[in-house]
């Protein structure tokens, strides 16, 4: 999304935050204000590019790419981070569980491990779900 600071009916800067926390588009501002407090609430409302008029039209396509491809390693790294997230949570849950079933059965963690996993495959189920389902047991 291209825009200026100044716009008719909502400030550039606070559109420019409502696009980038709704993930929709990469920011490039072009504006005639080049003021210090200007940038800092441009980089606090996540704009990808911040160029001042005049510019030339040869510096507007590179400042696009440039800022399309970060918009891209963002949206990347977001789904690694949420991806990360997601299998530490299921490694403490299949964790957890296994320490129930040692516990419980006087098994080692590999035999437990292997309960897990065997399961998980027999009941067409994912690891987390198993685990879940021993802590759920466990707890009752």
């Amino acid at each position: 999304v291209i825009m200026d600071i100044k716009m008719p009916v909502m400030d550039g800067l606070d559109a420019a935050k409502v696009i980038s926390e709704e993930k929709i588009a990469p920011v490039v501002l072009l504006t005639a204000y080049s003021q210090q407090d200007l940038i800092e609430r441009a980089k606090d409302a996540g704009v990808f590019a911040y160029l001042v008029k005049p510019f030339q039209e040869s510096d507007l396509l590179p400042a696009i790419e440039i800022a399309i491809a970060r918009y891209l390693e963002q949206k990347d790294l977001e789904t690694q981070l949420g991806d990360l997230e997601q299998k530490l949570e299921t490694r403490k849950l299949v964790d957890r569980a296994k320490g129930i079933l040692m516990d419980k059965y006087k098994m080692s963690e590999a035999e437990a491990f292997r309960r897990i996993q065997q399961q998980s495959m027999n009941q067409r189920r994912t690891m987390k779900e198993i685990a879940e389902a021993v802590i759920i047991a466990h707890e009752i």
